[in-house]
């Protein structure tokens, strides 16, 4: 007789889970982002001619960009499918999630019960799987209409530039934009990320603002392990296990708390600057750009479940008051002290606060008194 207490079919995947390795959550995520990417539709390669088109313009763009950041850039890019775009935002966001991945309780080593162990022992595998069933779900949706990994001014280990030509020329299309416009400006937000976010100073401090963001996004957005724990029997467990998508509901921001507020500050902060950078290059390339100014600003407000899904696995808010503020932020800073003020961003000290979106001048005071100005 089986000395197993559950047994069967629980039995078996309790002994698969143990098999699987560390990054059993982690290939989970990849393959269900691939399958939410691919979905029915045929994998359509980037077309040849816009493609070229961006060849044409990558040059234009890494000089304008040198000139604003007085630093070297190059105007290597790829363009990438839907699936290329998923897989290099998986790649981007596993560093960030792996801190925060959900881990099962110390044994107490009070109790001698078989159940209770292997309850502690499968919390311990099941947690991470299903933190892989969010990321894989949200990083799927996320290149549904994202245009590059720019769209979430994350910390980034190389300064690789993907484009999504097609989502570029279906924003183009629905929003009657010119499309070398519309490239220039994909193109040049994305350099501009690409330099701005693999600068060692703004990747740190965003790491340690992530950290506590993350574990209050995780907390609020459902305690996997404390589920788990509040389960009666292993057949609550077998039916939360047939049904695991369920657990991909209620992926929204936590609520407002220091370590929110800190990190929605520091990207509204980036994107805004993101986004008047690559203005000002489209400008200088195309001329004055009201139609696509417009365009985009209604774009970025509308439903984008995927992006917006996407920040919040990291207790990030893509939309409020506070990305207006930043964007008042980012005009007050250029206006009053030039563009080339804001690589002050790039040191380790240069994010602004919440309080200092609202007071640009006392961001620019704190930085350029700072011992590391």
């Amino acid at each position: 007789m089986s000395t197993n207490p559950f047994g069967g079919m629980f039995g078996d995947l309790f002994g698969i889970l143990g098999k699987q390795g560390p990054d059993v959550w982690f290939d989970t995520a990849r393959s269900l982002a691939h399958n939410v990417a691919v979905g029915d539709a045929t994998t359509v390669n980037p077309n040849p001619a816009t493609r070229s088109r961006l060849e044409e313009f990558a040059p234009l763009v890494a000089r304008y960009l040198e000139s604003d950041f007085t630093i070297p850039v190059s105007h290597d890019f790829s363009a990438v499918t839907r699936t290329g775009l998923t897989e290099a935002a998986l790649l981007q966001w596993r560093p960030l999630i792996e801190p925060s991945l959900p881990v099962a309780p110390a044994e107490s080593g009070v109790s001698d019960d078989q159940a209770s162990s292997m309850m502690n022992q499968l919390m311990g595998a099941i947690g991470p799987l299903f933190t892989g069933f969010r990321l894989g779900s949200v990083a799927g949706h996320f290149s549904e209409r994202a245009w590059s990994l720019a769209v979430l001014p994350l910390p980034r280990i190389t300064r690789e530039r993907l484009v999504h030509i097609d989502n570029v020329e279906t924003f183009a299309s629905e929003w009657s934009l010119d499309l070398d416009t519309t490239l220039v400006f994909a193109l040049a937000r994305e350099f501009a990320a690409s330099e701005l976010l693999t600068q060692p100073g703004v990747s740190d401090a965003l790491r340690v603002l992530l950290l506590d963001a993350s574990r209050e996004a995780l907390a609020s957005q459902g305690d996997i392990v404390g589920r788990l724990t509040s389960l009666d029997n292993p057949q609550d467990l077998m039916a939360l296990m047939s049904n695991p998508e369920g657990l991909l509901d209620g992926i929204t921001a936590p609520e407002d708390s220091s370590a929110t507020r800190a990190i929605n500050a520091a990207v509204a902060a980036l994107r805004s600057v993101l986004d008047f950078v690559a203005f000002s290059i489209t400008e200088q390339i195309v001329g004055s750009a009201p139609q696509l100014r417009e365009a985009y600003r209604r774009y970025r407000r509308s439903d984008a479940r995927g992006e917006d899904s996407a920040a919040a696995l990291f207790g990030i808010s893509t939309q409020g008051e506070h990305q207006d503020a930043a964007e008042e932020w980012t005009a007050a800073i250029v206006r009053e002290h030039g563009l080339g003020s804001l690589t002050a961003l790039f040191r380790v000290d240069g994010l602004p606060s919440y309080h200092e979106l609202s007071q640009p001048e006392e961001w620019w005071q704190r930085v350029i008194s700072s011992p590391l100005a």
